[in-house]
C-alpha cells in the first residue's frame, strides 16, 4: 500500500498562494521604491541604488512630475547603456514581475 504524506501542508500552501493572488487582482500603484529595489538595480545594472542610477542619468528625477517631463527617446537610450533592457518600460516589466513573485512568496 502507497502512503501518500503532506498533502494537508501542500493544500494550506496553494491555499495561501491564492489568498495572496486575490489580493494582488486588480490595478495597484507600487511606489518606485518598492519595483527598484536595490536588489533590482543591482543585478540589472552596475548601480547600487535606482537613486544612484537617477543621478547618472543626468535628469532631475525625484517627484512623478519630473518622470513626465523626461525626455522618452533619452530616456530609453539611457536605460539601454546601463542595463540589458531596451526601454524603460521594459525595465518596468521586469520590476513588477519581481515584486508580484515576492508578494506570491514564489
Amino acid at each position: 500500500m502507497l502512503k501518500i504524506t503532506g498533502l494537508d501542508e501542500l493544500a494550506k500552501k496553494l491555499n495561501d498562494l491564492s489568498k495572496k493572488a486575490n489580493a494582488l487582482d486588480g490595478n495597484h500603484n507600487v511606489p518606485m521604491g518598492e519595483l527598484l529595489t536595490p536588489s533590482f538595480i543591482s543585478k540589472h545594472t552596475h548601480f547600487a541604488t535606482a537613486d544612484e542610477m537617477f543621478s547618472a542619468s543626468g535628469y532631475k528625477v525625484e517627484t512623478q512630475e519630473d518622470f513626465a517631463a523626461l525626455p522618452e527617446d533619452k530616456w530609453d537610450e539611457f536605460i539601454r547603456s546601463i542595463s540589458s533592457f531596451s526601454d524603460w518600460q521594459t525595465m518596468l516589466g521586469a520590476a513588477s514581475k519581481e515584486w508580484v513573485a515576492k508578494k506570491l512568496g514564489l
